[in-house]
């Protein structure tokens, strides 16, 4: 899709958002208050984690899904410590995700994009990896599908890269297809035995002159 279409595109997606995520806060109200009572009773308060992250062009905004984790203390400081077995039931299923319909209402962030992360991992991107913050960041996207975190983060942020060069709203209604499909099969929760995602830290530096392998 040439530059000026997406950018058409842009607009019409942005009202796809707002119509789709304020239906999808109303439909899964008593889902959320379900979720809200068990997040509680698990975790305690408070239900919802909250937390900075990157938007378009990496404006901050703050993310808001429910908890799945308990707070660091002596006994659980890692991630895969700290995740509960509800919260991996709510991860599994993406439950965890509901309360970021209201980011999409918002205009924080869209209903298919990259996915937000880590403010911290700005200054790391080479300046390719860093065009994701061309777009929304989305609550699901084409690295999602295709792998969710069990994807390496170089190939991750190709995909990002990808589907901002290509956006469309055929490509946007399968992604949100296959998405189904990964939440239904539960695919792709962890990656490389971490509880979630390892850290990124940085893609190694290709030096010229190297030979490559």
């Amino acid at each position: 899709m040439p530059h000026v279409e997406r950018r058409r595109y842009d607009v019409a997606k942005r009202a796809i958002d707002v119509t789709v995520s304020a239906v999808g806060l109303v439909v899964s109200a008593p889902v959320q208050l379900v979720t809200a009572a068990v997040v509680l009773a698990a975790h305690g308060r408070p239900v919802l984690f909250r937390q900075p992250r990157p938007g378009r062009d990496g404006v901050v905004f703050e993310l808001v899904k429910f908890r799945t984790m308990r707070r660091p203390d002596a006994a659980h400081v890692t991630d895969a410590d700290r995740l509960t077995s509800v919260g991996r039931f709510l991860r599994s299923t993406s439950l965890d995700e509901l309360p970021t319909l209201w980011n999409v209402l918002k205009g924080d962030m869209s209903l298919v994009g990259p996915r937000p992360l880590l403010v911290e991992y700005l200054p790391r991107y080479s300046p390719e990896q860093a065009r994701r913050h061309e777009v929304r960041p989305g609550v699901t996207g084409l690295a999602q599908v295709s792998g969710r975190n069990g994807v390496a983060w170089e190939d991750k942020f190709a995909l990002d890269v990808e589907y901002v060069d290509t956006r469309s709203l055929t490509l946007d209604l399968v992604i949100l297809a296959r998405t189904v499909c990964c939440v239904v099969k539960r695919q792709g929760i962890s990656g490389g035995g971490e509880a979630t995602m390892s850290v990124f830290m940085g893609s190694p530096a290709v030096r010229v002159g190297d030979d490559v392998a």
